[in-house]
């Protein structure tokens, strides 16, 4: 019988402010070279020079009332193929995109999504910090 072993993994730490557009070349060119399993799965961290990127859920007068006094401080609006709503990144606030073969017991995505939640809250947690 043998044991399973954990496959191989990347993490891609980007040092400084990453600009949103080149993250988002950077994750389509992975998950590209993913699905054509060239890499394994992998784990972008980084910060973004501020932006705020709209999901296919946004309500834009909603949640973006002044539009223009964001892009007057130099922070552009960015509409994404991703769902939910708008979220803003920038400075000091660390995120992370995991880029994965989700076959074939992850396919449930929102799912998966609850549990990356849980296991960060958890992370969180170990450190004192309260997280919902």
């Amino acid at each position: 019988m043998s044991t399973p072993v954990a496959s191989a993994a990347y993490l891609i730490d980007l040092p400084g402010l990453t600009p949103y557009a080149e993250a988002l070349a950077m994750m389509e060119n992975l998950a590209g070279a993913r699905s054509q399993q060239a890499v394994p799965d992998t784990l972008m961290l980084l910060e973004h020079e501020p932006v705020v990127t709209l999901g296919t859920r946004t309500d834009v007068a909603e949640e973006i009332p002044h539009p223009a006094m964001l892009e007057q401080r130099g922070i552009p609006i960015v509409e994404v193929a991703r769902g939910g709503k708008a979220t803003y990144h920038g400075p000091g606030q660390l995120v992370g995109y995991p880029i994965l073969n989700l076959d074939p017991d992850r396919r449930d995505v929102h799912k998966y999504v609850r549990d990356l939640e849980e296991v960060m809250m958890r992370v969180c947690a170990e450190y004192g910090v309260a997280a919902e």
